[in-house]
């Protein structure tokens, strides 16, 4: 609202809340300080859990930083933004989104007094820029060389990943389930390693130990068998995966079929019934024994193909239909008439077994799977749940580690020796930016000092540490906090993907220069919800009429 001569002029819709310059700053950064706070307890193997309820009553205990955002009901725009930072990082890479919170937290903390000092927004953002740009150097500078063949770096690179999510009781057993699993399903492009990790599907099931898991060299889905005639157990199964459906189809133009005597009505389901045996008949001919369809199986169709003795199973989920033909080879078929032998693909079984309470299928002996499953298993829904969200992550972080071929050591190292470099190439920039710069390797300190916090230790004494050693050349060095030393990481075997890092200061970096320019927050929710409930309002008077 703005006034002239003294008679106010409304320039904005009545109920919008507007907050400008620092205020809106301060605002923005406490929001996104909150949510880094509450993240932050949960860092490192020594990390505490959350237990977040949501409005049904569904429980979920877990200290996966993106879990617990996305289950987080956030009101505020710029916590928000923080918990887009999270996701990609999930998305991009798959571990390392508490870090990428914290960071962003800490270096608006840090902003915030650079703000206090009149400092402008946009020389710390440039800073800040030229800060993560640096670091991206510096962390190319100390990362290690991986390759395919080293089963047992890779396998600490997941333990790394896993190790504070629940896993521990398996680690070594889970590790070495997500490296053969990533190994199987890897390609070579060009002379590069690629890796699509949605080709390891995770199946959950409670009942049984978490040492129980197991990784199936198939496809496990979580259907039955069609028809109780059917054979339940498949030996050398020719496999045809179809998305059509296995019934009669509808005419595709509207049609009315006048019928005027029995006979006719007879004649009718004859030929339906003639239609849907030869569809049975073209499968069996081609040598199927096994059939899995997207779409639905006719009752006549389910017992023709139990009399054939093949085992059907129907409306299996997309995604599982394109992973059982990458895992037995089979060609997907969107029509029974271009159905020849060399669409099916093999697998030495084919069975339905028990798991848990249900029944699954599970596909096993296939020749070369370009797609496979993970069976976790655990006592109850909380701990197999939690279990497998620590398995993607380590399945994510090998994928990562052998497409870039480099890692990092953990513990706190990469972040400290990043910070000590920064601080000495900070004064070559000169001008304020030199401020945004230090007070950028300052933030990146909060990693190891969080990581000793959460393991009861004292954080000084271990910066003084941490410190002390990387100035005398210790790149690896980091903090085990299980003996409570600073130790070398490399040789522990603690290390994470060299993406990991990057991938964590660069979104931090970006999301805290984003909101850091912001010094206008105009919002125009007060209106909206009161349109909302004078709508409901009229609909309820509609009704009444």
């Amino acid at each position: 609202m703005a006034t002239l001569q003294g008679t106010p002029i409304l320039i904005l819709k009545e109920g919008t809340q507007r907050t400008v310059g620092r205020d809106a700053q301060r605002m923005n950064i406490m929001a996104v300080r909150v949510i880094a706070e509450a993240v932050r307890s949960t860092l490192g193997p020594r990390g505490m859990d959350k237990m977040l309820v949501d409005s049904l009553g569904d429980v979920v205990i877990t200290n996966d930083g993106v879990t617990i955002l996305k289950e987080m009901d956030v009101e505020h725009p710029a916590a928000k933004m923080v918990i887009e930072v999270a996701k990609t990082q999930e998305n991009e890479v798959g571990d390392g989104t508490t870090t990428a919170v914290v960071i962003a937290g800490e270096l608006l903390k840090k902003a915030e007094e650079l703000l206090d000092a009149d400092i402008h927004p946009t020389v710390i953002a440039k800073g800040y820029r030229l800060a993560a740009e640096k670091a991206m150097e510096i962390l190319d500078s100390i990362a290690i060389e991986v390759n395919r063949d080293d089963d047992e770096l890779l396998k600490k690179i997941a333990a790394t990943a896993m190790t504070g999510k629940g896993a521990e009781v398996a680690i070594n057993k889970l590790a070495d389930i997500a490296v053969r699993a990533v190994k199987i399903v890897a390609e070579e492009v060009n002379g590069k390693i690629e890796v699509d990790t949605d080709n390891v599907k995770i199946e959950k099931r409670t009942g049984a130990s978490v040492e129980d898991s197991e990784l199936i060299e198939g496809i496990v889905i979580d259907k039955e068998v069609v028809h109780p005639g059917m054979p339940k157990r498949v030996k050398n199964a020719k496999i045809l995966v179809l998305n059509a459906a296995l019934e009669v189809k509808e005419t595709e133009t509207d049609a009315k079929i006048r019928i005027t005597d029995p006979d006719m009505l007879q004649r009718f389901i004859e030929q339906e019934e003639k239609m849907i045996k030869e569809m049975v008949d073209k499968i069996v001919e081609a040598g199927a024994n096994v059939v899995f369809c997207q779409k639905g199986i006719d009752d006549l169709a389910q017992y023709y193909l139990a009399k054939a003795g093949v085992l059907a199973v129907r409306r299996v989920k997309k995604s599982d239909i394109e992973k059982i033909a990458k895992a037995c080879g089979a060609r997907i078929l969107t029509d029974l008439r271009d159905l020849k032998p060399e669409d099916l693909g093999e697998a030495e079984l084919v069975e339905e077994k028990k798991v848990g309470d249900e029944k699954m299928v599970f596909i096993t002996g296939c020749k070369n799977p370009k797609a496979v499953t993970i069976l976790i298993r655990g006592g109850t829904e909380h701990v197999v749940e939690e279990i497998a969200r620590g398995v993607e992550d380590a399945v994510k972080v090998v994928a990562a580690a052998l497409e870039d071929g480099k890692v990092v050591a953990g513990g706190g190292a990469p972040e400290i020796e990043v910070s000590l470099r920064i601080k000495e190439w900070a004064p070559s920039l000169g001008g304020r930016e030199q401020l945004a710069a230090e007070a950028f390797a300052a933030a990146l300190e909060i990693i190891p000092k969080s990581l000793a916090e959460n393991a009861g230790l004292d954080p000084i004494d271990i910066l003084v540490e941490l410190k002390s050693k990387h100035e005398q050349g210790n790149v690896y060095a980091g903090i085990d906090v299980y003996n409570g030393k600073v130790v070398d990481m490399r040789e522990l075997g603690v290390l994470e993907p060299l993406r990991v890092k990057k991938q964590a200061i660069k979104s931090a970096t970006e999301v805290a220069t984003m909101i850091l320019r912001i010094d206008d927050v105009i919002a125009a929710k007060a209106l909206e919800k009161e349109k909302e409930k004078s709508g409901e309002e009229g609909g309820e008077t509609g009704a009444e009429f």
